[in-house]
């Protein structure tokens, strides 16, 4: 379809869409009131994990930062909303183009209405689905901050936040989750996003981390923490909307709803236990970074795996994901010298693949026959596919992450300079501090 038909199209339609809603009034049988009921909720549990990120990454820089910090999430909300109305849904789950995106038949949520969608929403309206996935496109961009903080310009990150959510996001879940996509079709199982949100996000921190280079001291100074009760309070709200995150994979209100909560909570709760029992190990310390770390790890790991494994597997899930993060985060990151700020590689990117890898291995059809057993069960073709969407959400990430901070680069400014780190963002780029002097 050309643009020039297409555009002006759909933004008479999207005056419309009061009118278009309510005309959808026919479709009403097929929807499901619990279900409608419980996608809202869960959509809105999602929602709250951003501001919760903002507040769990502003408590781990230090003071200067922490404005520039919590606006590093908080803008996503924003950015991606707007980019996905205009575009971005459609080219995640508009009609296929090729198996690696959605062509813009869907733009301006042209034809997402109050009807149901039977391949998306077959119980929900189709623009409940598009909010829930909403919801997650505006997460991702928001933890791929955690590599890059306290040392990048704000306006450039923006920029880049709207251009990783179009060349990074939105073919990576087309190609996971869309109709057509090629890794769904080969029949990769990914439930809730752990290569489409945390291996996207957390490769690109790295290679952005790597890009724009460590913060000044880095290596010689002590860049502790300013604020824990800000990390604990980002990290609670974190945890609680994640149960949002992954039994909304479920799109409705089943028994595969409950059994993703409870593999949530059992693969959370046990990584979180097991990350300070290393901290006591190692460092001697039960320390509540390492509480709340923990959490996130567990919560990364289970969260492709969450519809797919019993609860003794996503007990499992929980024991081996922390440890394999907790020695990426105290010995690969020193050794190797990239400064990934907040350890977003080292729990969403390592996290994401252990919990892929880990989702082809343990999946069962005994819990979700829409599933696939994996190689436990006695398919051990099922890595397969789970390697490709590994390697293609790495290679995705990696190449398109360059391309946009090289670019960037070229006619703005990306990284901080010396003096204006030195200074703070939150005085060079908001003229704000989170702490004033009484």
């Amino acid at each position: 379809m050309k643009l020039s038909i297409l555009f002006p199209g759909t933004l008479a339609w999207a005056l419309a869409l009061p009118a278009a809603a309510l005309a959808a009034d026919d479709t009403a049988q097929e929807l499901s009131a619990g279900d409608i009921s419980y996608m809202c909720v869960a959509t809105l549990l999602v929602l709250i994990m951003t501001p919760a990120l903002g507040f769990f990454y502003g408590g781990l820089v230090r003071r200067k930062n922490t404005i520039n910090t919590i606006m590093m999430s908080m803008v996503c909300l924003a950015l991606i909303t707007v980019q996905w109305f205009l575009f971005g849904y459609s080219l995640s789950f508009g009609p296929d183009a090729g198996g690696i995106i959605g062509n813009l038949d869907w733009a301006f949520f042209n034809g997402v209405g109050l009807e149901a969608f039977k391949d998306y929403s077959p119980t929900i309206p189709h623009v409940l689905f598009a909010m829930f996935q909403l919801a997650f496109a505006i997460l991702t961009p928001a933890i791929v901050s955690g590599g890059i903080v306290e040392r990048t310009r704000f306006p450039a990150y923006c920029l880049f936040v709207v251009l990783w959510g179009t060349l990074v996001y939105d073919p990576m879940a087309h190609m996971v989750w869309g109709l057509g996509g090629f890794i769904r079709d080969m029949g990769a199982l990914d439930f809730a996003g752990g290569t489409v949100i945390h291996i996207t996000s957390g490769f690109s921190a790295l290679t952005a981390a790597v890009l724009i280079g460590a913060r000044k001291g880095y290596g010689s100074l002590t860049l502790r923490p300013h604020n824990m009760p800000y990390v604990c309070l980002g990290g609670s709200f974190l945890w609680l909307g994640w149960f949002g995150f992954n039994s909304g994979a479920a799109v409705g209100a089943t028994a595969l709803t409950a059994l993703a909560l409870a593999n949530t909570g059992i693969a959370s709760c046990t990584a979180g236990l097991v990350w300070i029992l290393l901290d006591r190990m190692v460092h001697g310390k039960m320390t509540t970074l390492g509480l709340m770390t923990g959490f996130v790890a567990g919560l990364v790991g289970i969260t492709p795996a969450a519809g797919f494994v019993t609860v003794g597997s996503a007990f499992l899930i929980g024991i081996t994901t922390p440890v394999i993060c907790f020695f990426f985060v105290s010995y690969v990151k020193g050794r190797l010298g990239y400064d990934d700020s907040l350890d977003a590689f080292g729990c969403h990117g390592v996290g994401g693949v252990w919990g892929a890898l880990m989702t082809g291995v343990l999946a069962t059809k005994s819990v979700n026959d829409a599933g696939a057993d994996g190689w436990l069960y006695g398919n051990a073709a099922q890595m397969i596919p789970q390697l490709t969407g590994i390697v293609t959400g790495i290679v995705l990430a990696v190449v398109m992450t360059a391309v946009i901070i090289k670019g960037l680069g070229l006619f703005m400014q990306v990284r901080a300079t010396d003096a204006e780190e030195a200074q703070g963002l939150d005085l060079i780029d908001h003229g704000e501090r989170a702490y004033n002097k009484m």
